[in-house]
């Protein structure tokens, strides 16, 4: 692998650790200002890691006697994160189960706007009674259901962010015309569960499509991991099989849909490779030490995965560690990169800019 495996920290209040805010480093008003996730992303931005992740959810954390029982918005934290870096990529998970489709991929359209092509989004899923009693819109559903559905929001997301085409917006003052109503497109959308017409309310992002991914917190979410370009998988003894899976899910999945949809497209012996496949885990260097959790990247680079998603236990603690000691010792490994890629998160992956569907140039 030539650039190296990828990279990615997640940004979880204080940290994985639901006593992470306790410590003496951690002013816990940083929290909810937002300051400590800046702090974060800002270091590993500079070291070279490759992408934050936003942790997020519909409930609301348990009421616990001395743990934070409040979490930001993942979406507007990344939004506040994204004018203070330049490089890094920015996926704030979204819940997909109560939420408007049209408003999701709106919201999503925008980040990638403010932060320059940089954005992408964790599509996620709810069966928990508690969720759908706050939002009030739905009863919960199985698993299976839910995960049915947030295959067709991914679409429908895309058919959207492709309901502009790219040169729509004409900014002719001296005419009046500022969009040319030829090149906004209706999608006109149809899923068991909802209907978009369209077009979007936002211009076409900066990336065509933002970057997709998907967690794998259970096996219902395999099957909708093949339409993603991004899937974070648990690590696990079986971790070289999952990847096998997912990998033929999204050869079974991609058709000549395949380029329209932007996923990462590789051939070896004739066969799709399907999406970067990361694997996610939870870590505390500043107490386990780094050869340790570099030898443990080192085998799951051996089991085929593209990269790693590290969740610490503590952002304060753990962050400057992965950033300044684990970093250079992956690099010795030849494990990374150089990590000092710019310009939109797709280059910086590898991905290419997906052609607009309903581009005349594209028929």
């Amino acid at each position: 692998m030539s650039r190296g495996l990828i990279t990615a920290i997640e940004i979880d209040g204080a940290g994985g650790d639901p006593g992470a805010w306790r410590g003496p480093e951690v002013d816990p008003r940083a929290i909810l200002t937002g300051e400590l996730a800046v702090r974060a992303a800002q270091r590993a931005e500079a070291a070279g890691v490759d992408l934050v992740t936003f942790a997020d959810a519909l409930e609301a954390p348990d009421d616990v006697l001395d743990q934070v029982s409040v979490r930001l918005d993942a979406l507007g934290l990344a939004a506040r994160v994204a004018p203070v870096t330049q490089r890094i990529g920015l996926l704030p998970t979204i819940t997909v189960t109560h939420t408007e489709p049209f408003h999701v991929q709106a919201s999503v359209a925008t980040l990638d706007h403010i932060s320059g092509g940089r954005a992408g989004w964790i599509a996620d899923v709810s069966t928990s009674a508690e969720a759908a009693a706050v939002i009030g819109r739905r009863e919960p559903a199985p698993a299976a259901e839910t995960w049915r559905e947030a295959r067709y929001v991914v679409d429908a997301g895309r058919r959207l962010w492709d309901s502009w085409e790219d040169d729509a917006i004409i900014r002719d003052a001296a005419t009046g015309r500022f969009v040319d109503r030829e090149k906004l497109h209706y999608v006109d959308f149809e899923s068991p569960t909802f209907s978009v017409k369209g077009p979007s309310i936002v211009p076409r992002p900066p990336q065509g499509h933002p970057i997709t991914g998907i967690r794998v917190s259970a096996s219902e979410a395999l099957e909708a991991a093949a339409d993603a370009e991004l899937v974070f998988l648990p690590d696990s003894d079986d971790l070289s099989t999952q990847v096998q899976e997912l990998r033929e899910n999204a050869r079974r999945s991609v058709t000549l849909t395949a380029g329209d949809a932007g996923r990462s497209v590789t051939l070896t012996s004739g066969q799709v490779v399907g999406p970067l496949v990361l694997v996610s885990a939870a870590v505390q260097p500043h107490v386990d030490g780094v050869e340790q959790l570099a030898s443990l990247i080192e085998a799951w680079a051996a089991a085929g995965v593209d990269g790693v998603q590290l969740r610490p236990a503590s952002l304060e603690l753990d962050v400057p560690v992965i950033a300044e000691q684990l970093l250079p010792v992956l690099r010795e490994r030849g494990l990374v990169g150089s990590g000092e890629r710019g310009g939109s998160l797709r280059g910086r992956l590898g991905l290419r800019r997906p052609v607009n569907r309903y581009a005349r140039s594209a028929r």
